[in-house]
């Protein structure tokens, strides 16, 4: 089924020059003595970019076929991440980083993650917004050192780096914002 220019609205997925994307943000505009065009934001769910683009009424679209599905992430080998499909063990399958982008230092085994699945192939994984995470190391908090905002960089069990306030200590659990990489607050267990 075709979609006409007008009928594109927020949140839609799309085939744009053979890529879905999903729309962002949709404008209506009528200029005088011109044809109505419609102005769209929309990012490409393979590559990650934001686009701007205005549409006629010569244009038309295809909704994407996508799906999405749980997987779990079970362990990286020389830059290949591994998942299995979610209750199904048998199943696994590789990405690469360049795939899973920058939530790859955020996975850490046994993580339960969101695949999107474009025309059979996994296109992206989003990782939970809030993810817990041992501190490993991290280096004393020294008193009166507040020149850079009291924070100090430890280090995650996944490996991963990460600013934190002065009190943190090894072997604490932190939760993280895996969509801005921040430090959110320690956690009581």
């Amino acid at each position: 089924m075709s979609i006409g220019y007008t009928d594109l609205k927020k949140g839609m997925v799309v085939v744009i020059e053979g890529s879905p994307c999903e729309i962002m943000e949709v404008a209506f505009l009528r200029m005088q003595q011109r044809k109505a065009t419609v102005q769209t934001k929309f990012r490409n769910l393979i590559t990650g970019k934001v686009l701007d683009r205005n549409w006629q009424a010569s244009d038309s679209f295809e909704e994407a076929d996508i799906e999405k599905k749980k997987a779990m992430f079970i362990y990286v080998n020389r830059g290949e991440y591994w998942f299995h499909e979610e209750g199904n063990p048998k199943a696994r399958f590789s990405l690469s980083e360049d795939t899973i982008g920058s939530a790859s230092k955020f996975l850490k085994n046994n993580t339960l993650v969101d695949t999107v699945v474009f025309e059979g192939k996994v296109i992206s994984v989003r990782v939970p917004i809030k993810m817990e995470f041992v501190v490993k190391e991290a280096p004393p908090g020294v008193r009166g050192n507040t020149a850079q905002g009291g924070t100090k960089q430890v280090i995650l069990e996944n490996g991963a780096t990460l600013n934190t306030p002065l009190f943190i200590e090894e072997g604490e659990l932190i939760r993280v914002n895996t969509e801005t990489g921040e430090y959110v607050e320690r956690v009581n267990k």
